[in-house]
């Protein structure tokens, strides 16, 4: 049984963070389709026109996660949340390139909502997957390195029973062991907002990746919305 689970002290500091977390078996994420790639292009030209010339940081869901990241003691500027670094990527160079299905699916729906949206191949994963502060003796490597760091202490963490480290920073960096391959079949997937009255918009964010993942990579999907009255998803 997985359990992906935020610790008691993550809700207890971050009282607005709101979550949609999916626990997704035997997908096929072994062919992008050509609708999905038009959708993803459309998305990221919808998305252009929507935020215009408005500066990045006036965004509300990402000004959210700059004041999260301050609070763990994180310059936002130097370390930025996955759907900052996603946007401004797209908004100064103009698109977003396809990696694989999942992948692509979670960066559209990421940046639709200015949401950030994860995708954790689970199978290098030793038990439960837990949110928590760290406190320095985990293990990390980072996406394309084979390299074994450890976490700052302090800094929010993404981390199994093992003490490996799935994401750092919160929402800043996979791990080399977490990343979605093409042969990825089962994989815990978040969907995080920080901001005063999101869950409607995580919930709507939720339903959206939902619809994409059913189409284009099939599975099971179980899934639940997160916060201070549920913090756990088991199955």
């Amino acid at each position: 049984m997985t359990i992906f689970q935020y610790h008691p002290e993550i809700i207890e500091r971050f009282s607005h963070l709101r979550a949609g977390v999916i626990l997704a078996r035997g997908m096929d994420n072994s062919k992008t389709s050509v609708e999905l790639r038009d959708a993803y292009i459309q998305e990221q030209v919808n998305t252009l026109n929507r935020i215009g010339d408005k500066p990045l940081s006036e965004i509300e869901a990402l000004a959210a996660w700059r004041g999260a990241f301050r609070e763990f003691g994180v310059n936002p500027t130097k370390y930025r949340c996955a759907p900052e670094a996603l946007l401004r990527r797209l908004t100064k160079k103009g698109d977003i390139p396809n990696i694989n299905s999942v992948v692509d699916i979670c960066n559209l729906v990421s940046i639709r909502y200015a949401i950030a949206a994860a995708s954790f191949d689970t199978r290098a994963l030793t038990g439960d997957v837990t949110v928590q502060f760290a406190d320095g003796l985990e293990r990390y490597t980072t996406l394309g390195e084979k390299e074994v760091i450890s976490p700052d202490q302090g800094e929010v963490i993404f981390v199994d029973d093992s003490g490996l480290v799935i994401a750092r920073r919160w929402c800043w960096r996979q791990s080399q062991e977490s990343a979605t391959q093409i042969d990825t079949s089962d994989a815990v997937i978040t969907l995080e907002a920080q901001y005063e009255g999101c869950l409607p918009d995580v919930e709507d964010a939720l339903n959206d990746l939902l619809g994409l993942l059913e189409k284009f990579v099939g599975g099971s999907f179980k899934y639940e919305l997160l916060g201070p009255d549920q913090i756990s998803i088991s199955g």
